[in-house]
């Protein structure tokens, strides 16, 4: 069955961008249910226990009727999250700006970082209601792409697949306790605290 994974800073190490309430909240709360939800969904058919998370979500379409709508947004719900605090780091430590090949494709197919920043703080702002902004990889070239609720790029289901290298949690839970309705300004903090490393690890591997 799976389980919530630990974060890899304190609660309070993102305060640059997302303060230490809405972590807690949204680790120990929203992160924990979709994971209960998941393994309850899960738990009701013997041939899926033995399946990973990926192999779960990426083929929502075969899934089982009677629980493809739960696995969708609740496998989606613990991929996302889990991948997104990955991507994280304390200010104090952040990168400001991509590294390595990263660094190269991002020039290479957007022409700057700022242009980058331009297209995906577009893609999560103009996303309605709650769900994902995405700098994903497709056949070699990046791509900004958003989904809504929790879908991935990783689901047969979205309308651009790739491999995420970044993902931005733009559900209003994620930003609501310090920003209210302000989730441009959310977007633009969320550069201060992107673990550029681990997206190159992401993007190399």
């Amino acid at each position: 069955m799976f389980s919530l994974p630990e974060l890899p800073y304190s609660y309070d190490a993102l305060t640059a961008a997302i303060d230490a309430q809405t972590m807690e909240i949204h680790h120990s709360k929203h992160h924990n249910a979709y994971v209960t939800n998941l393994n309850t969904a899960v738990g009701k058919i013997a041939d899926l226990q033995t399946k990973s998370l990926e192999q779960l979500i990426t083929k929502v379409n075969d899934l089982p009727a009677d629980v493809r709508t739960a696995i969708r947004n609740n496998g989606g719900g613990h991929w996302n999250h889990a991948f997104f605090w990955q991507i994280l780091i304390s200010g104090d430590k952040a990168k400001k700006k991509p590294v390595g090949k990263l660094a190269e494709a991002v020039d290479r197919r957007f022409g700057s970082f700022e242009r980058l920043k331009e297209e995906f703080t577009t893609a999560a702002t103009g996303r309605f209601g709650s769900g994902w902004a995405w700098l994903i990889l497709k056949e070699g070239e990046l791509y900004v792409t958003s989904t809504p609720n929790q879908d991935n790029p990783l689901m047969d289901v979205a309308e651009t697949q790739g491999k995420p290298i970044l993902g931005l949690d733009v559900w209003e839970h994620a930003y609501y306790l310090r920003y209210q309705n302000r989730r441009p300004e959310y977007v633009t903090n969320f550069w201060e605290i992107v673990n550029w490393e681990k997206a190159e690890e992401l993007f190399v591997g």
